[in-house]
Parts: structure tokens; sequence; C-alpha cells
């Protein structure tokens, strides 16, 4: 796991600042065991200097304090083997299931190592290779057995290793585990001493961290867990602490700035309630409140309004642009796709059909002369809304007076790009929704700079959706079942990870799903594919034709994930469902069931090894969104809960937000508490801090020079 962005001159080093950073800054060319080869394999990894050394930190640690022989090993508990390689094998099955095994002995016996598609392990083991294998065994007939152990390959002077927590580290191709661990020694070894401590004296000691060199040398060479687990938090609580320092210096920031006073009076609530086609639910009712009394103030809403599929954030967000159009401003609402800004449209439309309110929809398949219009008329301020995806964030886009912005699927948008639309002195509201429900303490580090507001019920009438978890010998069974709804003139979802097979990634594509399904099961039917590789058009086109009907079913990647409603749409069907987070799954679920009948979701299990399938059993016993948030953020980490976070924040390097939930807690509580103390960081004490601050945050949150 890569460390912080470090500092540079310490106050123990008599040696002057520029001389401590020119050492520091000693490309890793120069240092001990590297030399141009390896540097340029070390550029690949973004390591440049020796300062980029000493803070790329191991990933993990092969703790060998338990290795034992196999004729001595126990179920139930870690344990290492050392052997050498005798066999290697690989297999694969339809739909892109693989399974590589390596079978090692010691000379007291033979034990499997066996990992589940991940084709890519049958390259790391040639036979007559020593490796330790790290994992906790089962004994499978007469054979032990480690499922997915942590491999270290030894190279010959590795026989005997004297530490028992050994670093391992991110390699690259042609980069050794071993020589890797003798460069970060070299660094540390001849550069520790050089760094500068980034917290003054008294919060190193009120928070109890060990000083900044001493941890340095600690997570890299440590002599037991106990001084890894002290020099982790430190680095813990640094990265949390810097971030909360960020968000909190940027909600000061934004009450700092003028917006437009936007009150819901009693009129103007009683117009837009007679546009409702619906009660509203309590929890819609109490997020409109809460909308409301931000909109009236004469600062900037930075709301989040997140809800489970279904809740109707939709209808909450219209409350909000109606409330700021009645008041004689502009609002806009952005989509991440043109699919879901077209449907955003449709439901406008239908509204607002008795209304007065003059609105429009820009996208990038948007004629010249189209979109010139609606930029006329969105400058001229004689167009009060207008929907849009990225294309309404373009720099020729301007407002006349823009009071409210809304931002569909927030994990689409960085916050660059969620405050692009600000222009002049007065700044818009911002309201930005999401229909994956957020953990809290990811609410407190993607989105700490936001209030929230949660809808916890979903509107009358919507219907229930049963997941059933498919065998594979049940699988014909399935499709026969799918077929029966098809017959009664229901429509159909197929989705799969891949548009095209890979040999990279053991996962089956919507290339493959369509060849099978239309010469097999699937026929006699009309079948379409939409992936994100068609262009605008074609996928607008392909939606159009399924949502008239013309195509029962509908062969998909996750481009279907968000917003996508045909409510005749009743059974989908998951392919590769390993792939997918459970928040993913649940989203790509809760585009079935959506009209009046019930929605049925199959997820086909192939040959999905044991911990997947504990993972989907949780999945297919729950519809409660936020409660497999929580689970799928257990299981799989911010990073996979929202793909390729595209949010625009820097990723976390050391903290792991469920285990390190009460550190947290504390430096958020703290970093309030100190900027609340010195708004600016500008007191001297405070200066490095407020330096690495905007190192690492300051384009993403877009701060101000902070004093």
């Amino acid at each position: 796991m890569r460390g912080m962005d470090s500092p540079s001159n310490p106050p123990h080093s008599p040696a002057p600042l520029d001389d401590v950073k020119r050492r520091l800054a000693t490309p890793v060319e120069f240092i001990r065991g590297v030399g141009p080869g390896r540097a340029q394999l070390l550029e690949r990894l973004g390591l440049r200097t020796a300062n980029h050394l000493l803070f790329n930190f191991p990933r993990d640690y092969q703790d060998l304090s338990d290795e034992r022989a196999i004729e001595n090993l126990q179920e139930g508990q870690l344990q290492s083997v050392r052997g050498v390689v005798t066999e290697v094998a690989a297999t694969s099955s339809g739909f892109g299931k693989s399974r590589v095994a390596v079978l090692i002995a010691d000379g007291t016996g033979h034990l499997r190592g066996v990992w589940y598609n991940q084709p890519f392990m049958r390259e790391r083991f040639r036979e007559g290779m020593t490796v330790l294998l790290t994992a906790t065994p089962k004994l499978k007939g007469l054979m032990w057995e480690m499922s997915h152990p942590l491999v270290t390959t030894l190279a010959s002077d590795e026989a005997k290793i004297d530490a028992k927590l050994l670093p391992v580290y991110s390699l690259t191709e042609g980069l050794s585990q071993y020589h890797m661990r003798r460069i970060e020694q070299s660094a540390v070894t001849e550069f520790a001493d050089q760094l500068e401590e980034v917290f003054p004296p008294a919060l190193l000691k009120r928070f109890q961290l060990t000083p900044l060199v001493e941890s340095v040398r600690a997570i890299h060479q440590p002599a037991d867990r106990e001084e890894l687990e002290r020099a982790r938090r430190r680095f813990v609580f640094q990265e949390l602490f810097v971030l909360q320092l960020a968000l909190s210096i940027r909600r000061s920031e934004q009450r700092q700035l003028k917006a437009y006073e936007l009150p819901a009076t009693p009129r103007i609530d009683a117009r837009i309630r007679r546009l409702l086609p619906f009660e509203l639910t309590e929890s819609q009712a109490k997020a409109i409140t809460e909308i409301s009394a931000d909109l009236a103030l004469d600062r900037p809403m930075n709301r989040l309004l997140q809800g489970d599929v279904g809740s109707g954030k939709t209808i909450v967000a219209l409350y909000a642009m109606l409330v700021c159009v009645a008041n004689g401003r502009q609002a806009a609402l952005m989509a991440p796709t043109e699919i879901l800004a077209r449907q955003h449209a449709e439901t406008l439309a239908k509204l607002l059909e008795e209304s007065r309110v003059e609105w429009a929809l820009l996208t990038g398949g948007a004629t010249r002369s189209e979109r010139d219009d609606v930029l006329r008329r969105l400058a001229d301020g004689s167009l009060n809304l207008v929907i849009g995806t990225h294309a309404v964030v373009q720099e020729d886009v301007k407002f006349k007076e823009l009071g409210l912005v809304v931002v569909d699927e927030q994990h689409k948008f960085g916050v660059r790009q969620r405050s692009a639309l600000r222009q002049g002195d007065v700044a818009p509201h911002y309201l930005v929704m999401t229909a994956t429900p957020i953990p809290r303490t990811l609410s407190m580090t993607l989105f700490g700079d936001l209030d929230i507001s949660t809808l916890q019920s979903a509107p009358a009438g919507r219907q229930p959706i049963n997941t059933y978890l498919v065998e594979a010998d049940r699988e014909a069974k399935w499709w026969h079942f799918v077929r029966e709804r098809l017959n009664e003139g229901r429509q159909a979802f197929v989705v799969a990870p891949l548009v095209d097979e890979s040999e990279n990634v053991a996962a089956p594509s919507v290339a493959e799903a369509f060849e099978r399904l239309t010469n097999g099961e699937l026929a006699a039917f009309r079948v379409g594919l939409l992936h994100g590789r068609l262009t605008s058009p074609e996928k607008q086109d392909v939606m159009e034709r399924f949502r008239r009907g013309e195509l029962q079913v509908l062969i998909s990647t996750t481009v279907i994930e968000v917003g996508v409603d045909v409510p005749n749409a009743s059974v989908m069907t998951v392919v590769g469902a390993d792939r997918f987070g459970l928040a993913q799954l649940h989203q790509l679920r809760g585009r079935v069931g959506r009209g009046s009948r019930a929605g049925y979701c199959g997820i086909l299990l192939g040959e999905t090894n044991e911990a997947a399938r504990e993972r989907l059993d949780a999945f297919a016993k729950s519809t409660d969104g936020f409660a497999l948030a929580e689970l799928d953020f257990a299981l799989r980490g911010p990073g996979d809960l929202f793909g390729t976070q595209q949010h625009g924040m820097p990723p976390l390097r050391i903290a792991n937000l469920m285990t390190d939930r009460d550190v947290l807690e504390e430096a958020r509580r703290e970093a309030q508490l100190l900027v609340a103390a010195d708004p600016g960081l500008k007191h001297a004490d405070n200066a490095r801090l407020r330096q690495q601050m905007l190192t690492r945050y300051g384009k993403a949150l877009e701060l101000g020079d902070v004093g």
C-alpha cells in the first residue's frame, strides 16, 4: 500500500533545508541495489526518488510466526508452508470460469494451492521454484489444500528468513519481491533520518503517535506485530486527519460563498404539490423539509440525497428545481448518461404538462442548431430548467441566473465537475443524489463536505423482487422460466460484466452471452445488445426499441445499472455475478419489478468459489440496499463500491475505512476542532500540515490558498 505525501526537512538534522530536499529527491537509480534497469521498473510504480520509496508502504505482511511442515498442519488457523513446486495445472469451463492448482512438497507431504477465476496465477509458478504459501489450510480427503493463499516467492538465499513479519510490496513485471525488499531496506537505512516531522510535538503527545522517522523504519522493518501496529496507527491517523482537515476547510470555504435565497413559501409549496402524481412518503417529505431550509439561506446548499432503488429521489429533486424556478432563477440537472438524462426528461415532461416552466434537454447527441438554441435561451434567461449530461458543464454553457444544480449519481462526477457551473459572484445551491446507499464511514470521506438526507422507504405500489441463486445443473430450468415470462408478454434483461471475451479476466462477456443465447436458450425471441462501446445514438436506439417492446430481451453490461425504467421488464439474469459488488447487483436488480408485476432475478453461479457463494447468498436473502451496501463495503472496500473512483478524490493509501472507523471518528473530530481554532491553518505549528493537505487534496477539493 502506497504511503503518505511525505514532508522533507527533519528538525533533528543540522543539514540545511535545500540539502535535505536534494537528498530525499535522489533518483532511485543511485540507491544501492537499483541501477538503471530496475529504476525503469520502479518508474512504472510511480517510484522515482528516495522519498517515494520511503513512503511506498508494504501492501501486506507475510506472517511467518507460524510456519509449519505439511505433516504438522492444523485446520482453522493461519499457517505458512514452505515447499518446492512439483506440479502446476490450469483448467477452464463455460462462461469464463477457471481454476489454477499448484502442488508443493516439503519432504513431509504435499499441499495443493487453489485459485478460482484468476488465470494469471498460472504464470507465477514453474516447477522447481521455492515458494511460501500462507492461508488457513483444509484437509480435502488425504490432501491438505489452501484456497487463494498469499504467495511469497523465495530466492535461494532466502531459504532462512529471520524476520517474523516479511513486508510484501506492490510489484511490476520484472521486479521480484526479494529485490524490492532489499531496495526498500537500502532506502530506509540511507534516507529515513532526513525526514521532517509533520505533526507539532503537542499533537504527537496528545494523540500518542510515534515520531515520523521511527514510524517509517517500523512500517518497513517491523520487529513484531506490536511495533507494526504503532507505526501503522500513526500513518492511518495522519492520512485521515489530513483528509478531514481538507474537508473541514472546504466546508468552511463553501459557507463563505453567496447564493440566491430560494424560499419554498406556502404558495409555492402548494403549486408544486398539485403537480405531483402521488402522495409523498414520510422520508420524501422529511428530505424536502431539509432541502427547503437550505435553499432559503443566502449561502449555497451542499446536500447529498441518498436512497435505495425506487425510493423516489427524482421527485424530491424535481421539487427542489421547481422551488428554484418559482423564485425566478434557473436550475440544471446533470445525469451521467444520455439514457438517464432522457429518462429524467420524460418524467419532467409528464409532471410539467400543465405548467408554464420552460425546460430543455442538452446532451452530447444534440445537433448544432439544437445546442445553439438551448445555449441562447439559457444565456438570456428564457429557459428556466435544463436537463443534460456532461454537455451542461462545457465552457460555452452560460446561465443568466443559475440558482440550483442537481447532480444525479454523484460518484460519476468529481468535485470539480460539481462546481464547474459556478459563474459570477453568486454560487448555485447543490443537491447531489445517489441510488447507492453510502456507509457512514464512506460518507465522512468521499462526501465529508456535504450534508446528507436519506430516503428510507419506497413509494407505495413498488413490486417485490424475488432473487434466486441458480446452480449450474439448474440453469436449464431457469431459462425455461425466463421463456415462460417472455411468452406471457414480459421482457427480460441479461447482464454480463465484460463487453468482449478477455484473456486476462476470467469473466463472461455480453458478446459471448449474445452468441450463446441467440443460438440456444433464447433463439426464438427478439434479442438486443447494449454496452458502453456503442455510440450514443446506437445506445439510445437499442433502449428505445426495448422500451417500446420491439426487443423482448436486452443483453447488457452495467450501462443499465442506474435509472433505466422499463415497467414491462420483470426478469433479470446475471452471469458472472461474482465480478460485481453487492451494491452494484442491487442496482441492477432494481431494473425489474418496476411495473404491475413482481420481479425475478436469477444469479447463475457456475463454478463460483465458496467465499463468493456466501456473498451472493447474502444478496439473495436481502432487499435492503443499506444493509447490502454496508456488507459490500466490509467485503470489498470503497474502491469497488464506487467502481473507477470517478468522484475525483485520491484513494486512501493505508487507512482501511472498515477497520479504522474509530480512528476516522477521532481524526474527524480533532480536524474540525483544529480548523475552528485556526481556520486557515495559519499558525506556524500547523504550516507543514497545511502544506501536506494542499499537496494531497488542494486540487481535488478546489481548496483556496487557505490563508
